[in-house]
């Protein structure tokens, strides 16, 4: 390979592009990631948190098709450019229903039911609809809705509640990993360059730390900050960042001793120069390595605390929330409703992790 003229970068992205998992990899990360912001385009379920359910339709297998019927309601509020990112606030009203009868001025129907001898039949004048043509209402408010992955325990569409949540399951990962990264590289730099008293402060604080269980450390700081979708953030991040301190801690006391860095002190550079132009470019690798299997824990953790009630609230749906609501069902026959939720965590968690470990083996400059 002809590497005359090349940049680092180059080579690193050279490399990159031939590791086929590592691409691959990124490829399903970028597709996720369009996904989930454009969740409400994608999902069946177009209202708020496709949060939209009837306990009538509740647990069905995938596939499942029911005729509902819709009502006339004001779509105004839902007009607008926001509804395709936040969805939509004032859903129309709609049954699922075994049957119907439309006649001269009135419209019976009967309810869906596992048990069609079972149905109650409810009878509404046709002036609640816009017009009294048969044809007219059979088109436009009666539909046959058909659910690709089935119903929740609560009747809601699973496609989209597993499209939505992906929002969180992403969103966590990627603002504990920053999180995680800035405190981490700050302490981890600070503690490696400096020596002495400072590096004795940051890991006496790293191994108190290090000796609270995450999920306890975690609990204790989302209570403190209180529930919320942003404060499940901010605390894993915050229990997160001593394994990148350690790391980093190692590689700038490696790496200041080098003679790159000894010239740049005789050039005259300052510390913060030194730190965050020579010294922490040249200690990425294994971060990165870190940064992914963070991710990964990131999203367990969020698991976790959705199990306890503390992660996302609902009706926000994120991916553990759906396996702590389902669980149970891996034993009642219908184990679609976890593994659903399941696999969908498992390709994304091993799809960081495979990029982290192309970026590895790209980055690292003793490689050919």
């Amino acid at each position: 390979m002809d590497k005359t003229g090349k940049s680092l970068t180059g080579l690193a992205l050279q490399k990159f592009r031939k590791n086929f998992w590592g691409v691959l990899s990124l490829v399903f990360i970028v597709l996720l990631l369009f996904i989930s912001i454009f969740a409400y385009l994608l999902a069946p379920d177009k209202t708020q948190n496709a949060n939209w359910g009837d306990l009538s339709i509740h647990s069905k297998s995938p596939g499942f098709t029911v005729t509902m019927l819709h009502f006339p309601a004001d779509l105004s509020s839902n007009a607008g450019f926001a509804k395709y990112f936040t969805g939509e606030t004032n859903p129309e009203l709609k049954i699922p229903i075994l049957k119907y009868q439309v006649s001269k001025d009135s419209l019976t129907y009967f309810e869906y039911t596992d048990e069609p001898s079972l149905a109650v039949s409810k009878t509404i004048p046709l002036s609640e609809f816009k017009t009294t043509d048969k044809a007219t209402i059979e088109k436009e408010y009666i539909r046959t809705q058909r659910f690709l992955l089935g119903t929740d325990s609560q009747g809601r569409d699973l496609l989209s509640r597993l499209l939505v949540g992906s929002r969180v399951s992403i969103a966590i990962g990627f603002v504990a990993v920053f999180i995680s990264l800035v405190v981490g590289i700050f302490f981890g730099a600070i503690a490696g360059y400096y020596g002495g008293k400072t590096d004795a402060f940051v890991m006496w604080l790293v191994n108190i730390i290090w000796s609270i269980p995450t999920l306890l450390l975690v609990i204790a700081i989302t209570l403190a900050l209180g529930k919320g979708f942003w404060q499940v953030f901010v605390a894993v991040g915050l229990t997160m960042w001593v394994e990148v301190a350690r790391v980093v801690r190692g590689q700038v006391m490696s790496i200041k001793q080098m003679q790159f860095v000894t010239a740049a002190r005789a050039l005259g550079y300052n510390n913060r120069r030194i730190i965050f132009n020579h010294i922490l470019p040249n200690s990425m690798a294994p971060v990165i390595v870190i940064s992914a299997a963070n991710f990964a824990s990131a999203i367990l953790v969020e698991s976790g605390l959705s199990f306890l009630g503390l992660g996302a609230q609902p009706p926000i749906p994120s991916w553990g929330g759906m396996i702590k609501d389902h669980y149970n069902y891996i034993i009642l026959g219908k184990p679609y409703l976890a593994l659903a939720p399941g696999i969908a965590m498992l390709l994304l968690v091993l799809a960081f992790m495979m990029v982290g470990n192309a970026l590895r083996d790209a980055l690292d400059v003793k490689s050919e």
